[in-house]
């Protein structure tokens, strides 16, 4: 088939069956009244021919059978008025079905000819369609981004459909007089529009509204799906690293909210653990969200999405918050900060709602589908939420445990101080005193109540050092700047010290003067070094503390008593330890312990 013939096949479309009957009556009277003017110069019964021609128009337009009622009625046409005796039917001659015969064979030849021409013309018009799908899919499908393959995919389709223009965008957009947008819709939800050139002839239209859109939505919403699920994977991959690693909970909280409302997307997002008295939730996690500080308490008012999410177990969608009656405090900030529209959804952990992670638009409501996303996206979060939870109760036990030790310590220590130490001393004066009061005579005597008062002040000594070892009471009276200075002079390898600290809480100060006196009591016992570095600085989130020496280096993080209590003390405290000790390197300890709120 000529390549300009077949765009116009492909075009074509059969016209109405009236409009076939009327073309059929017209043919039909034409022919005979022309052969009736040309039989005056032409044997009548070669005049047939002239039927052929109408005979061959309808059958390949309008199909076989009415090209075979039309080769019947031009038969009874030539038969009536050019066959003598004219105005007579006289079908029962030879010549009459030989005539029939030949126009409905030409009838036969012509419709078919005409439907393998349009076949021939829509299996070439499915190949190309399917050939533009697959290259639109390939584009849409493996691009590693949606945003970016769209500008790709839209000039492909311009190029194939020669169009001047064509844009896919998503989201609301409205015809204009530059743009014809023809609605993408997925899941029964409009998702954006495909927009060409508002003067495109009838069939292009009709092309793009029947066959082009409808597929183009299908691998939009397959492109959309594929990079929803590499998001959330991505997201996932995210918080099970933060998680290894051993981040504190409300860093993994905060994650949390952050990849919520980049994946939705949403203009905020939170995080919020119920309290077991169900009246009051805690913020334990916040994406571009003004209800801080985390750990704040609010209260679970009715017509907010986190009251709804608590009585009622499931995804809940509250729209048209600014036109809410409630004053609570929740609403009231709900309402300051521009909240519109906001979703909650569940999240249970161990067979009970923990708690909520809730999303929030400003502008529009969010989209009828994010229910189900945002339920869909907790359920595969709920593993790293569990661990960030029972992470906080393992740390917060832990720093229990060390504090319930240090308190123990400082009391031995006070009773040592106060009780123990003070009678000993008492004792040593009192024997003192007789030894003073003794005669000449009885200088034996005198020398053993010297001895016994010389080895009770030795004990009195050792004494000191243990209460100094449970907790120097230098550290309780004035502050971990005054104890560390105090530690580095009694140090037997030299301490170069920088403090710059101000006030820490009591727990911080003795997890810190600890850390500094295994640190230095390593570098005596075993690292041979001739200097210790200690620096000490806060601000006001976190403590810092590195401690460096010249040593041989080489100590063994997971071995060794000490190592490992300063790993247990500081993880405790939700810090972060760094131990770096290579062969004759020497050995370097950085510790960070967040004091947020402690000062």
């Amino acid at each position: 088939m000529p390549a300009g013939l077949l765009p116009l096949v492909q075009r074509w479309r059969r016209p109405p069956l009236a409009l076939g009957v009327l073309a059929a009556v017209v043919c039909v009277a034409a022919e005979t009244l022309l052969a009736d003017l040309l039989k005056q110069i032409t044997p009548e019964r070669s005049l047939g021919i002239l039927y052929l021609l109408g005979i061959v128009i309808v059958a390949s337009v309008w199909g076989l059978w009415l090209g075979m009622a039309t080769a019947m009625i031009s038969t009874l046409a030539f038969d009536y008025f050019l066959i003598p005796p004219i105005g007579s039917l006289t079908l029962d001659k030879a010549e009459d079905w030989t005539v029939f015969a030949i126009f409905i064979a030409v009838t036969l030849l012509a419709g078919s000819i005409s439907k393998l021409a349009r076949s021939l013309a829509a299996e070439a018009d499915a190949r190309e369609e399917a050939d533009l799908s697959a290259e639109l899919a390939r584009i849409l499908l493996h691009a590693p981004d949606l945003s970016t393959a769209q500008p790709a995919a839209a000039r492909h389709l311009a190029e194939a459909l020669e169009l001047t223009s064509a844009a896919i965008k998503l989201g609301p957009l409205p015809d204009d007089e530059h743009r014809v947008a023809f609605p993408l819709h997925g899941d029964g939800v409009r998702i954006g529009a495909l927009l060409v050139p508002p003067d495109l002839p009838r069939p292009t239209q009709r092309r793009l509204r029947d066959r082009v859109v409808p597929s183009m939505e299908v691998l939009l919403q397959a492109a959309r799906e594929r990079q929803r699920v590499a998001d959330e994977q991505a997201a996932l991959r995210r918080l099970a690293t933060l998680v290894a690693h051993g981040a504190p909970p409300s860093e993994i909280f905060g994650a949390v909210a952050r990849e919520v409302g980049q994946i939705l997307p949403a203009p905020h997002a939170a995080v919020i653990r119920y309290e077991p008295d169900d009246v009051t939730a805690i913020m334990v996690g916040t994406w571009k969200t003004a209800m801080t500080p985390l750990g704040s308490r609010w209260p679970l008012e009715k017509g907010s999405p986190a009251e709804a999410v608590a009585r009622t177990k499931a995804p809940s969608r509250v729209d048209g918050i600014q036109a809410t009656v409630g004053t609570g405090r929740l609403l009231t900030t709900l309402r300051e900060m521009g909240i519109t529209s906001a979703i909650g959804c569940p999240v249970t952990v161990g067979g009970r709602v923990w708690g909520a992670v809730i999303a929030a638009s400003t502008s529009t409501p969010l989209p009828q589908d994010t229910e189900k996303r945002l339920l869909d996206f907790t359920d595969l979060l709920v593993a790293a939420i569990a661990n960030a939870e029972d992470r906080g109760k393992l740390q917060a036990s832990r720093a229990r445990v060390v504090a319930a030790a240090d308190a123990t310590r400082r009391f031995i220590e006070r009773d040592l101080h106060d009780g123990t130490q003070q009678r000993l001393v008492s004792l040593m004066l009192h024997l003192r005193a007789v030894e003073s009061t003794l005669p000449a005579e009885l200088a034996e005597f005198r020398g053993l109540l010297s001895h016994t008062t010389q080895t009770l002040d030795e004990a009195l000594e050792d004494l000191r050092g243990i209460a100094r070892g449970l907790l120097p009471a230098l550290l309780s009276r004035a502050g971990i700047e005054p104890a560390l200075r105090a530690l580095a002079r009694c140090s037997t390898v030299p301490v170069e010290l920088d403090l710059r600290t101000g006030e820490l809480a009591e727990h911080l100060e003795v997890t810190v003067y600890r850390i500094v006196a295994e640190a230095l009591t390593n570098a005596a016992q075993h690292a041979d070094a001739s200097v210790v570095h200690v620096d000490l600085a806060a601000d006001e989130t976190t403590a810092r503390l590195s401690i460096r020496d010249d040593g041989r280096g080489g100590a063994d993080p997971d071995r060794g008593r000490g190592l490992i209590g300063i790993r247990d003390r500081v993880e405790a405290l939700g810090g972060r330890l760094e131990i770096a000790s290579p062969a004759g390197g020497g050995t370097s300890l950085l510790v960070e312990i967040p004091i947020a709120g402690d000062r």
